[in-house]
């Protein structure tokens, strides 16, 4: 969507913040032992505290609240009996809708004690996010975005998963723009008008350049060639002043 009006933006940052509250609160309470549907039962329950409806469930019939991908699963993963365990990569997607307004945002986490490689791969995931975001600002081009992610995630040492893209958001959960590449894409010719609503959202790896589906369910994408993956991910309105982030805790 494009935001037109005041009205339009307060009730993007409102549905904005629920998700960014949900996500932080789910973060804050992972701990081994605990199953990945308990996790979502608290993101369920904090998302109908503040009477917002999962984004998945909502548009999809996805079977979860909320999105958990654990070490080898790269996105959308079924919330169910796996067990987190100490050590664990784990990425929490939590997308919602309220007032006929819908935001997106989605974060890795580490279960301590985690690696060095995968502390640097935390910590990097958030940076390519935040180098794509620089990037934003109406009428700037949408390829900017991709080619700044791709030239750290070079320089860095790091593979991005060249399937799973951003996308607009905002009156449903995917919208148009669609596909919005998170990697250089000489195709890409489209611009930011003032007001776009989309995410930015790389899935950064060091080894891993596709997402596949797997033979569990149909929902879970894996790696390919299997490597450990994360994504962090913000909605964002471009603005003269540059972007906007919709998606921050209060």
């Amino acid at each position: 969507m494009t935001i037109t009006n005041e009205d339009e933006l307060t009730k993007l940052k409102e549905i904005g913040r629920i998700v960014a509250d949900v996500l932080q609160a789910m973060g804050a309470a992972i701990e081994p032992g605990m199953t990945t549907l308990e996790l979502d039962d608290l993101g369920r329950k904090l998302l109908e505290r503040e009477g917002a409806r999962s984004g998945p469930e909502v548009t999809y019939q996805f079977p979860g609240a909320t999105c958990i991908s654990v070490n080898e699963e790269v996105a959308h993963g079924i919330p169910g009996p796996r067990i987190i365990r100490a050590g664990d990569l784990v990425n929490i997607d939590v997308s919602a809708e309220k007032d006929g307004f819908f935001a997106d945002n989605g974060a890795s986490f580490g279960v301590p004690p985690v690696s060095k490689a995968s502390e640097r791969l935390l910590r990097d995931g958030r940076r390519a996010m935040w180098v794509g975001l620089r990037q934003v600002g109406a009428n700037k081009p949408l390829a900017g975005i991709g080619n700044a992610i791709g030239e750290f995630a070079r320089k860095n040492g790091y593979t991005l998963i060249r399937n799973l893209a951003s996308h607009g958001v905002g009156r449903s959960l995917h919208e148009e723009p669609r596909e919005l590449a998170t990697w250089p894409d000489k195709s890409e010719r489209r611009t930011m008008p003032e007001g776009l609503v989309f995410t930015v959202e790389p899935f950064l790896s060091t080894g891993a350049e596709w997402a596949r589906g797997g033979d569990n369910d149909e929902w879970t994408l894996y790696g390919d060639p299997k490597a450990p993956t994360v994504q962090f991910e913000h909605t964002v309105v471009a603005t003269r002043n540059g972007p906007l982030i919709v998606t921050l805790a209060s």
